[in-house]
């Protein structure tokens, strides 16, 4: 037997998954006492298959807690990370793939960013890697729940 893939998300990450998945079986629900306007059979089969992906997400979800207050020096899933690359300070917060959202800061753990990052403590360079920048970088803080932490 095959192991799930695990979803990481935040807890706000998980409550936005579930509302879009009670959304779609309302709709599906609808549709089959014909409440809602006729949808084409592609429409249903997308929908079908997108009730069964969230069906998916949120069983095999597993929620960003911070870490013991121990190990809040080191980078992890759910940590706020301020970096300085060539003299300018950038922030990131590294959440799962699902919630990756680089136009707002939000990187996947996945990403050639976060997995350089993942691990990491405050002081350390770190050579990011992807196919447009080749950058080092210095870790100049790490935030958990948007509380410093030593």
């Amino acid at each position: 037997m095959t192991e799930e893939k695990k979803f990481y998300l935040t807890k706000e990450g998980l409550e936005k998954i579930r509302k879009e998945y009670e959304d779609l079986k309302e709709l599906k629900l609808a549709q089959i006492r014909e409440e809602s306007p006729k949808i084409l059979y592609e429409d249903i089969n997308f929908l079908g298959s997108k009730i069964i992906e969230f069906e998916n997400i949120i069983k095999n979800a597993e929620l960003i807690r911070p870490p013991k207050k121990e190990k809040q020096n080191i980078i992890d899933l759910g940590a706020t990370v301020l970096v300085e690359i060539n003299g300018e300070i950038d922030e990131f917060r590294l959440v799962g793939t699902l919630e990756a959202d680089p136009s707002n800061r939000k990187i996947s753990n996945e990403s050639p960013i976060g997995r350089a990052l993942l691990g990491k403590r405050v002081g350390e360079i770190v050579v990011i890697k992807t196919p447009i920048v080749n950058h080092a970088c210095k870790i100049t803080k790490i935030k958990y729940n948007n509380i410093d932490k030593p």
